[in-house]
């Protein structure tokens, strides 16, 4: 346990901050596998719909720096290319 204040304040920020990060990660999974689950269900409306929501929280998680811009833009990349070839797949 932390015994100076300031060692006190840092932990209950990096505490919130943490729960925070969490939250937002968990988000994205949740919106990926629902995009997923939607292509693979023909609701291409929806999916394009999720589709967007997705990348646009994972912009958002990277410019924040919850996520690593690099890591961002890799998981938004995977998540287009698997949009792609499930349309393609589901369509074909």
């Amino acid at each position: 346990m932390p015994n100076t204040p300031s060692a006190i304040k840092r932990l209950k920020q990096s505490t919130k901050r943490r729960l925070h990060n969490r939250i937002t990660k968990k988000v994205i999974k949740t919106y990926t596998k629902r995009m997923l689950a939607a292509v693979s269900a023909k609701e291409f409306e929806k999916a394009e719909s999720d589709f967007r929501l997705t990348a646009g929280k994972i912009d958002k998680a990277g410019s924040r720096r919850v996520l690593h811009p690099n890591t961002a833009a890799r998981r938004k990349s995977r998540l287009a290319h698997d949009y792609t070839a499930a349309l393609a797949k589901a369509k074909g």
